[in-house]
């Protein structure tokens, strides 16, 4: 799975040469649900296709769509989905999405991406990774609290060997010769601390490579589930600030995805709850201090200023109308109008360009009842 990352967010937020495609398709984990994606696929390129003739030539829509089509014909593709697909593809863009939770079919060529699914799945306070951590090899997975699936590691090596190279210490005991004198065979004990260092350097490697290719850019919180034996030492090289204190001592190896994603939810559940308190709790005292609000034409305003620092908004909440960015003025209007989009989320959005934070709550744990609740910077 690739991971989705604010930075991707925000770099799809910029203009871009049209066309833009967006395509987004709710897709099936599991056989037989999953052997209908593709048909759907195909069907969405029908209509791609239709949609790119009436505005391009021949020449330039068959370029955009070849892209498409390989993808079509690829069988292992398919075969391995998760709960929702977004592309979004341009001239010199075409990114795959693997989503956790499903998506609403949707295909639209614009001026611009669509990116309001992704805003609600990048910006959702129950997203986390693990890394599987054994001497020889490790693995990154993303979850929140309903999935679990592997990350295609980024600028990390995966194993023992891909990390050392040929500085790995031999299995076997090793011989060499002093100046002119017999072979010195080494024992066991200087053997195995060779061993040993080669884990702890293997450790640094992985740590360093979470941290600057994935932990970095998404800001998600970082379990880690190895034997006990490998946390003491892996915590005590590691310089990731976002590692969680409490990891799982299991041997990653012996489980399956669904018991770890079970596992791990247990243990990054207590630590959700109370960031989704304290962002209550700092939202209601900037409120009292009229350095927050519940409104959403004043909140929209705010936006438009820039004063927003951190914005609540409910999950599956949506408030139809058109915002204008530059005076944050709302319009209200019908969602049944195609150029009526969510106020909400172009609120979400506008924040994220200003570098505020947003995070999606479920309803039940939202402050307010207006669908969002924003913390002013001033």
């Amino acid at each position: 799975m690739r991971q989705l990352t604010t930075e991707d967010f925000v770099s799809l937020l910029a203009p871009q040469e049209p066309p833009c495609i967006s395509l987004y398709q709710p897709t099936h984990r599991h056989h037989p649900d999953n052997q209908q994606d593709p048909i759907r696929y195909r069907n969405l390129l029908r209509d791609m296709e239709n949609s790119l003739r009436e505005r391009y030539p021949t020449r330039e829509v068959r370029s955009l769509l070849e892209r498409f089509q390989a993808l079509a014909r690829d069988e292992f593709f398919w075969n391995y989905r998760t709960d929702g697909l977004a592309i979004l593809a341009a001239h010199d863009r075409f990114q795959i999405f693997e989503l956790q939770r499903t998506v609403p079919e949707r295909l639209i060529v614009a001026d611009s991406f669509h990116t309001k699914p992704l805003l609600r799945i990048l910006q959702s306070a129950d997203r986390y990774q693990v890394l599987c951590l054994t001497r020889q090899d490790a693995r990154l997975f993303e979850g929140n609290r309903d999935a679990l699936d592997p990350v295609e590691l980024k600028n990390v090596p995966a194993t023992l060997t891909e990390a050392l190279g040929d500085r790995v210490t031999s299995p076997r005991q090793s011989v060499h010769s002093v100046g002119t004198q017999a072979s010195v065979h080494h024992g066991q004990g200087g053997r195995k601390d060779e061993i040993e260092n080669d884990m702890i350097r293997f450790f640094r490697v992985i740590d360093r490579g979470i941290l600057e290719n994935h932990s970095k850019p998404s800001g998600l919180p970082l379990m880690l589930a190895a034997l006990a034996e490998y946390h003491a030492p892996f915590r005590e090289i590691s310089h990731n600030p976002y590692l969680m204190a409490e990891g799982l001592q299991v041997n990653p190896s012996a489980l399956s995805v669904e018991e770890l994603c079970k596992q791990a939810w247990q243990k990054v559940e207590p630590i959700y709850l109370a960031r989704l308190a304290k962002l209550v709790d700092n939202f209601q005292v900037a409120r009292s201090r009229q350095q927050g609000s519940d409104d959403l034409a004043q909140v929209a305003e705010a936006t438009a200023a820039g004063r927003v620092g951190t914005l609540l908004v409910e999950a599956d909440r949506v408030v139809p109308g058109k915002l204008d960015l530059q005076s944050g003025k709302i319009t209200p209007a019908e969602l049944a109008d195609p150029s009526v989009d969510d106020v909400l989320d172009d609120i979400a959005e506008t924040v994220l360009r200003m570098k505020g934070e947003v995070v999606v709550v479920p309803r039940e744990r939202m402050p307010t009842t207006t669908g969002l609740a924003a913390t002013y910077r001033f």
